[in-house]
């Protein structure tokens, strides 16, 4: 039985982190650089104002 709640315990856990590390990664993409993005493609230079 011991060994049952300790698997709970740590599969718990795994959730948790895995949650907060899926949350960290969504939050960073979000969160971009304010300012000029400036990208060369086939169609030439392009400067955007984010």
């Amino acid at each position: 039985m011991l060994a049952s709640r300790n698997l709970l315990i740590a599969l718990v856990v795994i959730l948790v982190a895995g949650l907060a590390a899926t949350g960290y990664a969504l939050y960073q993409e979000k969160k971009q650089p304010e300012g000029v993005e400036i990208s060369v493609g086939k169609n030439g230079l392009s400067i955007k104002e984010k």
